[in-house]
């Protein structure tokens, strides 16, 4: 863990990818102990001094120890009462006075009571005890605020995500340490419903913010990639980088292969000068070079996340992508597919397997609601391949959708006239584990049979951007 002060607000940074073997609540635990233990004490050696209690410190031993115990425990509890039974004689003899005698009886009575206690329910009863001491920390502070940010989180399991959120955000909220959890959406779950409301909900409890871009807008995201290119130009002393070291194409070309994700956009930026430099090309970057950067990113990146972060799904997904690839680039011959509303609604399973591809940005979506062509009823949402699944090498032989474009009725270039992709096909695909697969093999595939292609002689039918 690390920690970075700041001048008004004092972070806490905490990296999920270390607890996400821990099972609930220890992934919880964990979570407050970090949390606890990174919170600054002002004057701390002036209360060790005098041996007073620090309450975050307090809490943090005590939470140690509950760490190291089993998630529930047989609790038996001795209780005894003591009762005491005097029993005195006088006797009384003329001319000798009077003699007495007693015998003190004491007695104890036992009792055993047995009870199952769980870990959660000590985190429960102990929570405002927990805000309590954190709401004192910070008091303590001169900026009186603070912030734990909780990187990757998606990778705890997933079943836990309500409830360790439902529990940080409980034990937060009306504090000073605000929290920021950093996610992927659909490999995420804010909520459950059952047999209790268990989370948070999104715009009620909590706020949003979207770090990536998407090809919705391709303007706008053009505009913000390349302001945030031209900025670093800046800091390097180029003052003019998108003018003097791009042609008229290679900007948006850049901003399409990296689907408006901002680190996949400044990675394929350098691979494009790499692979420039390298043919001997220093003038200026053009669409050609960028997809060449494009391929040494590649997809076998892309698929490598998808393997080491989708967990059980991983498996699944991959016969998915396999199954949209073949009907995309061999059955339609189609960059762009689109996937009904309606579908949606009654496949929603297999809808939020489509966005988790999305996620690990393998598809992108172009537009969220569209109509389509030749009749077809209803409404849809319209999805393209990664660029990286068919332009390096360029593939001759499919049609590549240029959603940007706009024709005379305003309507996006091409995905009007899209091939439907069925939710119902792509829940059968996921959940058949007898199929055997390979992306990279059907892929490599495509690559051979595009390099023959663009051996030969022929005349393409899209030039300029695809040049």
């Amino acid at each position: 863990m690390n920690i970075a002060n700041a001048d008004d607000v004092f972070p806490i940074y905490i990296l999920a990818d270390e607890y996400k073997r821990l099972t609930y609540p220890d992934i919880l635990i964990r979570l407050l102990i970090e949390i606890l233990d990174s919170l600054p004490l002002r004057r701390r050696w002036l209360k060790i001094l005098f041996r007073m209690r620090i309450p975050t410190r307090v809490h943090v031993a005590s939470l140690r120890q509950l760490l190291d115990m089993a998630d529930e425990s047989d609790i038996v509890e001795d209780q005894q009462q003591r009762s005491a039974n005097d029993a005195r004689v006088t006797v009384r003899a003329e001319g000798l006075g009077e003699a007495a005698m007693g015998a003190l009886e004491d007695t104890t009575q036992g009792r055993q009571s047995r009870f199952r206690e769980r870990k959660i329910d000590t985190l429960e009863r102990h929570l405002r005890d927990y805000k309590f001491a954190i709401t004192e920390t910070i008091q303590q502070w001169p900026s009186k605020r603070a912030c734990v940010l909780i990187d990757d989180f998606y990778l705890t399991p997933r079943e836990w995500h309500p409830d360790v959120i439902d529990y940080l955000h409980r034990l937060l909220r009306d504090t000073e340490l605000y929290l920021k959890i950093a996610t992927i959406r659909h490999r995420t779950t804010l909520l459950r419903n059952h047999p209790h409301t268990i989370g948070i909900e999104l715009s009620q409890d909590v706020e949003e913010i979207n770090l990536d871009r998407t090809l919705e807008d391709l303007e706008a995201t053009q505009d913000y990639l390349g302001q945030m290119l031209a900025s670093i130009g800046e800091k390097a002393g180029i003052d003019n980088l998108l003018l003097d070291f791009f042609n008229p194409e290679a900007l948006q070309a850049l901003t399409l292969t990296s689907g408006g994700v901002p680190r996949d956009f400044l990675n394929i930026f350098v691979n494009a000068v790499d692979a420039a430099v390298d043919e001997g090309k220093t003038r200026w970057l053009t669409p050609k070079y960028i997809y060449k950067g494009a391929g040494r990113l590649a997809y076998q990146t892309k698929l490598r996340n998808l393997r080491e972060d989708a967990n059980g799904d991983a498996e699944g997904l991959d016969r998915l992508l396999v199954d949209l690839l073949h009907f995309c680039l061999k059955e339609k011959r189609k960059t762009a597919f689109l996937i009904s509303q309606d579908d949606a609604q009654q496949h929603g399973r297999e809808h939020d397997l489509i966005q988790q591809l999305m996620d690990f940005k393998l598809i992108h979506v172009v537009e969220p609601d569209t109509s389509a062509a030749s009749g077809r009823p209803g409404r849809y949402e319209a999805y393209t391949l990664d660029f990286s699944l068919f332009m390096e090498p360029r593939r001759r032989d499919i049609e590549i959708v240029e959603f940007w474009k706009i024709d005379e009725n305003r309507r996006r270039s091409g995905i009007r006239e899209a091939p439907v992709y069925s939710l119902e096909r792509a829940g059968r695909v996921f959940d058949d584990s007898g199929r055997d697969v390979n992306p990279e093999m059907i892929l490599q595939e495509d690559e051979e049979l595009a390099k023959r292609a663009n051996a030969q002689p022929s005349n393409p039918t899209q030039t300029s951007l695809w040049e």
